[in-house]
């Protein structure tokens, strides 16, 4: 109270209380009592503790017992100064509470008061109110009382002029009947027969009753056929029509003839609208073109291809149709479809749509008319969707995808209007499944047609390679020159190696940018079905990513090696240059091109990877598997070449009677002119390589009879024909010290690796005629001479000049072993020779 003398406290209501304090004040009082933020009692489980200072069950002596016993001086000091601040703080926002509630109270009284003097006014009115409804009452009875004779009579006179009535209305309902079939009013005449229909039949067994049923059943006849007549013709309007057949319902007509007959009328129409289109459609090729087709394709192999099976586009030996793919879906929708929309519309309002009253009700007519509906509307759907896929089946040419994309949208839209009419018709989702093949069929056509490219692109590298101007044996050797070919008269002379590789690459890639190009077309944002998750998603990933692009891949490293295929068989005539371009191609492939496709790919069609799809990794496998594949085989044909040559050379002399070498033999020569066309070829496509480092006399590397690691001074006179064993023996020992070499091992991508194993081969057949060979004393001099020669160049080939000079050593010495009269030549004489020829 000393608070408002000095008027320290705030008036409530005055906004000069802050607002966060006066929640706070609140919210500690509500957790005094208990209550939650709804002003609820809390059920909370009560405390038994005696020294919970808010429980029910506190008790002060043991509370300060406790505190004595556990805290020292200083805790009991700031406890009770905790306290104090508790208490002081409580009275604080008791008394805070007190205040603001001033005004409530007051006001709460003001009210009371002011409601005790308006319900005095409001019981005075309602006793005035009780006292008059009283008196009407009271006078209401008195009026009933005198006019309850008088309406009795009433009534009475009441039903008997209602029954007057009937009887007129029975009496005149045949020529009633008869005025509304004149007129046509022939609802009108249902319903007066309908109204009267059961009096007539309860009083039948009366004459004169009987006599108007028999009037009235013959006028309701002749109304039904004429309704009959006016449905069969169908030329009225829907609302007309709809009438007609309420009324035939009405009179008793079977609904499921009428329906039959309302569906029987609506197929002759639909039908001849189909049969327009079917006029439209190429015949099917009989079976003797048939036979005739495949007879011819069967003698006919497939020229400058790798492979039987490369794909061909089929065709048929039959006349084009008058009208392109959109002018017939244009038609087809605008005469079929839209009839078929019209037909389903009018029977819907006509046996569904209209519920049925009365007893009608109870013979679930609509059920009955939807599923002649459903079955109706999917046979002439199935047989609309049979020529629809006949003609998008004619659609071969892979030129311009416009038309036919625009087609399949809008057959596609135009089929909605059937999923609106018929939520639960199986025709939207077969035209759907058209609308997918069409696309799928498209994507495999431009798979064949990539394919198809690809292989006509090869045959066009193939001719050019054969070209003699092309001819890498005429390239420039000179000084090392690198350059394919010389110079073309004409001005359509073939390009190099590097860039016809080039060129083929650029028109691939160019090629699958047009196809994809093509394609997108079934994606773009104006087509209705290209946004549906049931066509975009598998269409994107597994029709355009797996079954065009990853399968055309696919068939470019599959195709390449076909090619490396032993002799004997069709991979036996291929060129070796186009050898080495395929698996340049394939490298190129592996390193960038089947990424950059992909990513284009995935890019433009924006292709969810949720499906398994074929990883990159997979695909760029592939082409390096193919690549060194094809380069293996490269080496192994060229090596192969020049084995051949030297395999004559020896197979075709007289090594023992030949005379004393002069000069190089000239296919040395030859080998040597090859083996450096080669290593032009390969450069042209390919990397140099690492080499080892080479010594400076590489050059002029010298053989002995035997060994490059035995004197020749110190063998040679102790080689006679009584002691073969120990050169035999001194042979071995060497061997079983050398490196071995994998002649037919893999090859690496570049320059040196190539050459390397192309030597190998060579050198290694070389060696393996010699051993079969005997030679006389001047035989053995050849062979120093033509080693020598060979040394001489192809040491600068290899990635270790050591295999060069090892394989040659064994020829000499393998010479050697083979010779009657063994007297090397000198090396001075050798050098002379070899560096004269």
């Amino acid at each position: 109270m000393e608070g408002e003398a000095d008027g320290s406290v705030a008036v409530p209501g005055s906004g000069s209380e802050d607002p966060a304090r006066r929640r706070r004040v609140h919210g500690m009082l509500k957790l005094y009592y208990g209550m939650n933020e709804e002003g609820k009692a809390e059920e909370r489980p009560e405390s038994l503790d005696p020294c919970d200072i808010n429980g029910p069950h506190f008790d002060p002596e043991v509370f300060l017992n406790k505190l004595r016993r556990e805290c020292s001086l200083a805790e009991l000091m700031d406890q009770e100064t905790c306290m104090v601040k508790q208490i002081r703080s409580l009275d604080s926002d008791m008394q805070t509470l007190v205040y603001e509630n001033y005004n409530k109270f007051i006001s709460a009284t003001d009210t009371i008061r002011k409601m005790k003097n308006d319900f005095k006014k409001m019981e005075d009115e309602m006793d005035c109110l009780s006292a008059n409804m009283a008196a009407i009452t009271e006078f209401s009875a008195r009026i009933s009382g005198t006019l309850q004779d008088q309406h009795t009579q009433i009534t009475k006179l009441s039903g008997v002029h209602t029954l007057l009535r009937k009887l007129q209305f029975l009496f005149e309902l045949p020529a009633r009947l008869n005025k509304c079939l004149e007129l046509q009013a022939y609802a009108q005449a249902v319903r007066s027969h309908r109204r009267a229909r059961c009096v007539l039949q309860q009083y039948s067994h009366l004459p004169s009753f009987k006599g108007i049923q028999d009037d009235c059943h013959a006028i309701m006849d002749k109304l039904a056929q004429e309704l009959r007549q006016k449905f069969r013709d169908g030329g009225s309007s829907a609302k007309d029509l709809s009438e007609c057949v309420e009324l035939l319902l009405q009179l008793d007509e079977p609904a499921e003839e009428l329906c039959d007959k309302f569906l029987s009328h609506a197929r002759s129409r639909l039908e001849s609208d189909l049969q327009g289109l079917e006029a439209e459609i190429r015949p099917y090729p009989s079976a003797s073109a048939m036979k005739d087709v495949s007879a011819q394709r069967a003698s006919t192999p497939a020229a400058g291809s790798p492979t039987d099976n490369s794909p061909k586009m089929s065709a048929t030996p039959s006349p084009t149709s008058n009208t392109d793919i959109l002018e017939f879906i244009d038609r087809g929708c605008n005469e079929f479809v839209s009839s078929l929309c019209l037909v389903i519309t009018s029977y819907q309002e006509l046996f569904i749509n209209h519920a049925p009253k009365g007893e009608l009700a109870s013979k679930n007519i609509p059920q009955m008319a939807n599923g002649k509906l459903n079955a109706f509307v999917d046979d002439l759907a199935a047989r609309y969707f049979s020529l629809v896929e006949r003609r998008i089946q004619e659609e071969k040419g892979v030129a311009d995808n416009s038309l036919l994309v625009r087609a399949l949208d809008r057959f596609h839209r135009r089929l909605q209007a059937v999923t609106k009419l018929l939520p639960g018709s199986a025709v939207p989702n077969k035209g759907t499944e058209i609308v997918i093949r069409a696309a799928t069929e498209r994507v495999k056509q431009y798979l064949a047609a990539l394919q198809s490219f690809y292989m006509d692109s090869l045959t066009d590298v193939r001719q050019a390679l054969a070209t003699p101007r092309l001819s890498v044996a005429s390239a420039s050797v000179g000084g090392g020159g690198a350059h394919l070919g010389g110079p073309a008269s004409g001005r359509d002379a073939p390009n190099s190696l590097p860039e016809l590789l080039s060129s083929l690459s650029a028109a691939i890639l160019n090629q699958i940018k047009s196809v994809l190009a093509s394609v997108h077309l079934f994606t773009a944002k104006d087509i209705t079905f290209s946004n549906k998750p049931y066509f975009k998603g598998e269409f994107c990933s597994q029709g355009v990513r797996e079954n065009l692009v990853v399968s055309f891949i696919k068939f470019v490293c599959q195709s390449s090696r076909q090619f490396c295929e032993s002799a004997g068989d069709k991979g036996g005539s291929t060129p070796p240059a186009l050898l080495l371009l395929l698996s340049r191609l394939c490298l190129d492939y592996e390193t960038s091109t089947i990424s950059y496709i992909l990513t284009l790919t995935d890019e433009q069609f924006l292709v969810q990877h949720h499906n398994p799809v074929t990883p990159v990794t997979t695909l760029c496998a592939e082409a390096r598997e193919a690549a060194q594949k094809l380069l293996n085989h490269y080496v192994k044909v060229q090596g192969l070449i020049i084995s051949q040559m030297l395999r004559k050379s020896v197979e075709t002399r007289d090594w023992v009677n030949t005379i004393e070498p002069r000069n190089v033999r000239a296919v040395m020569k030859r080998v040597v002119e090859d083996t450096t066309s080669i290593d032009v070829q390969v450069g042209l496509l390919y990397e140099e390589g690492v080499r080892k480092a080479h010594s400076s006399d590489s050059s002029k590397r010298t053989f002995s009879v035997y060994s490059s690691s035995r004197q020749q001074a110190r063998y040679a006179a102790s080689y006679t024909p009584s002691a073969p064993m120990d050169t035999n023996l001194l042979s071995n020992i060497h061997k079983l010290f050398s490196e071995r070499i994998d002649i037919f091992s893999s090859v690496e991508f570049n320059k040196v690796s190539v050459m390397t194993g192309i030597i190998k081969i060579s050198l290694k057949t070389f060696l393996e005629c010699v051993r079969l060979r005997t030679f006389g004393r001047y035989g053995l001099q050849q062979i120093q001479v033509d080693c020598h020669y060979l040394q001489m160049y192809l040491w600068r080939f290899v990635s270790d000049e050591n295999l060069v000079h090892f394989l040659l050593d064994e020829i000499v010495g393998s010479s050697a072993h083979r010779c009657l009269d063994p007297a090397p030549m000198e090396q001075s004489v050798i050098e002379v020779i070899c560096e004269r020829g």
